[in-house]
């Protein structure tokens, strides 16, 4: 039995150790406190301040283009997203059914955006539609109690104030794909997410780094279902947590003159095919106009898949860039590269004359004038006026290819032209050694005579042309096209310049250049020049005309009527020219697809905007040239 002592003394031990117990724990408790409240009191706060913001993305405004005369081409615009944040999603499929029905959307639609971005942190906004409509905006702003975790984000869309006008130069911009995540991150040292825009094409594409600018971020206060209550001051929070207003990109100044870019437009607007004109001077790209083209403004907006497939499924595909992605034969337009091939190597001269019978045997075969009872005795300046084929065939027959190569290089055939515009094409110069490379055969003396009158292998871009016209005009100076003239940051400074370059030079006698470009001027402005239609006495245009062949015709058909023929087999019209012939400033190309004559299809074009061009910018020497148009005609050797 215990006695009452021993009773005490076990209370004692017991309440000692409840008491040991106790303040052990209250130790811990207070330990525990102190390392949250003193250790890890800032970390915690900034956990609860999180908990309760949201981080935005305040996009950054894309940097604006502006014509050579300060009007505005590209701009931007508020646009609205739907966006959806998984960590919110209360009733998830009430939630996502309820949004569907808004948007015009299934719920399968959403589940499909989601599963594509199930790599984004829980508690980040997915974007579910770009460029909702006012009432879509309107309906979840309103009804925004009922779906937690949904909110509407504003964006910045492109506009661009002439709509497909020049889409092709300007470019567009897109959401970022998944496999050009890896590329433009290592490119650009820049942390891209699924989400965000980029330029995909055109200027959009090629000074991207200029254009883009940085984005900012503001964080607002979310209720416990993400709804959005209240933007945040940061200014007394954390490091780490602050709104950051985003930079707006930087502007480009281009060369081009948007009033010629309307004109030629609206020229081409029932053709498939391509203008472009350049200021002889400096290389300036004044007009560059590739029809059909696109709605530049529908990518960024969020492309809608029955307006893609449009696109796609266009046989006359819309997206391609005719300037520079597309190459053709020259046609007649490259007899100038024959002309002074053969001046150049002493085979022809002034008093230089062939037999046009209308066609000429050579070897097994027959080659044949377009003027099927021939031109009769020919000079060059009646070759070129006339466009004879079998006078530049007979010439070619004193010539080698590699020679008519050589010059038809020195004129910027054969090779990018080195604008700044990504995707540009190289065209195509035969010679001996290509053909061998390629083909495995030698070279065949026949061949030369197609290639002299721009057939066969030979190749070329809109831009290319254009820019062997200028250089015959400059006697030989070849000068890199541009479309930028200045970049400038958001308060007008300017941060880059880009200006005239020359490339290369084909070295000549003028004389040589003299006698073709007098020939040009026949083209236009002699009583049988291939393209007498178009003279306009204060112009002062010079060019040629060409065809371009799409498929090599049998013998019985070469003379068979054009526009007869089924569409796809129809030859492609070209005309490319300088203006004015006695003080050359801007030299022009058109290509039109399947439009038969050089003359009827592509040549107006030419002269549309080349005469915008001169009463735009020379008026005064436009109207001195109309009143002495009878001297300057003597002067280029055509009788009255």
């Amino acid at each position: 039995m215990f006695g009452e002592e021993d009773i005490v003394k076990s209370h004692e031990k017991r309440n000692r150790e409840v008491a040991t117990l106790v303040l052990g724990m209250m130790g811990i408790i207070f330990a525990r406190l102190c390392f949250l409240q003193v250790f890890k009191g800032e970390v915690l706060h900034r956990y609860s301040i999180e908990n309760r913001l949201r981080e935005e993305v305040l996009w950054a405004p894309r940097g604006k283009f502006y014509s050579r005369n300060m009007q505005l081409l590209v701009d931007n615009k508020p646009r609205f997203d739907a966006t959806l944040t998984r960590q919110y999603l209360k009733n998830e499929r009430e939630t996502l059914a309820k949004v569907a029905e808004i948007l015009g959307m299934t719920i399968d639609d959403i589940d499909n955006v989601i599963r594509r971005n199930a790599y984004e942190a829980k508690y980040r906004p997915i974007t579910i539609k770009k460029n909702i409509s006012r009432v879509e905006l309107a309906r979840i702003e309103t009804e925004n109690d009922e779906l937690p975790g949904i909110n509407v984000q504003v964006s910045i869309a492109r506009e661009y104030i002439d709509k497909e006008i020049g889409a092709h130069l300007l470019g567009y911009i897109s959401e970022i794909q998944q496999d050009q995540l890896p590329r433009y991150r290592k490119r650009d040292n820049v942390n891209y997410r699924l989400g965000d825009f980029i330029g995909q094409s055109g200027l959009e594409q090629q000074l991207d780094n200029y254009i883009r600018g940085t984005n900012g971020q503001e964080y607002v206060e979310v209720d416990a279902l993400g709804r959005k209550r209240k933007y945040i001051n940061t200014d007394n929070l954390f490091t780490g947590v602050e709104n950051i207003k985003p930079v707006p990109g930087n502007s480009l100044i281009l060369t081009i003159d948007r009033d010629l870019q309307k004109i030629a437009h609206d020229a081409l607007q029932d053709k498939a095919g391509s203008l472009v004109a350049i200021d002889i001077k400096t290389g300036e790209v004044l007009a560059m106009v590739s029809n059909p083209a696109y709605l530049p403004s529908e990518f960024s907006k969020g492309l809608d898949p029955e307006y893609w497939q449009s696109l796609v499924g266009n046989p006359d595909r819309p997206l391609r860039d005719r300037v520079i992605q597309e190459h053709y034969s020259p046609g007649s337009t490259f007899k100038v590269v024959t002309a002074l091939t053969g001046l150049a190597e002493g085979v022809i001269n002034n008093q230089t004359e062939f037999f046009c019978s209308g066609a000429m045997n050579f070897g097994r075969r027959a080659y044949h004038c377009w003027k099927k009872g021939g031109h009769g005795r020919v000079n060059l300046d009646k070759a070129i006026r006339e466009s004879c084929n079998i006078f530049f065939q007979k010439v070619s027959l004193k010539l080698d290819i590699d020679s008519i190569a050589h010059y038809a290089r020195m004129l910027g055939f054969g090779k990018k032209t080195g604008i700044n515009i990504p995707r540009e094409i190289s065209g195509l110069i035969p010679t001996k050694d290509w053909k061998q490379k390629t083909q495995g055969v030698e070279w065949q003396k026949g061949e030369t005579l197609s290639c002299a009158i721009g057939q066969s292998f030979i190749l070329v871009t809109t831009i290319q042309l254009a820019l062997a016209y200028s250089a015959v005009a400059n006697n030989g100076k070849v000068y890199k096209p541009y479309v930028v003239k200045e970049i400038i940051d958001k308060d007008g400074e300017i941060l880059k310049t880009f200006s005239s370059e020359l490339i290369s030079e084909l070295k000549l006698p003028d004389e040589y250049f003299d006698k073709v470009k007098r020939g040009l001027f026949q083209v236009v402005n002699h009583p049988h020049g291939t393209a007498r239609w178009l003279r306009d006495s204060g112009l002062l245009l010079a060019g040629k005309t060409g065809t371009s062949q799409v498929i090599r015709q049998k013998a019985e058909k070469i003379y068979q009527k054009c526009e007869l023929m089924p569409y796809e087999h129809r030859h492609h019209g070209v005309f490319a020219g300088f203006a004015p012939a006695n003080n050359p400033r801007i030299a022009l190309a058109s290509i039109v697809e399947h439009g038969c004559h050089g003359s009827t299809a592509a040549a107006p074009v030419v002269q549309k905007v080349a005469l915008a061009y001169m009463k735009k910018y020379h008026q005064e020497e436009y109207e001195e040239n109309k009143k002495n148009y009878k001297k300057i005609l003597k002067e280029f050797k055509i009788e009255i």
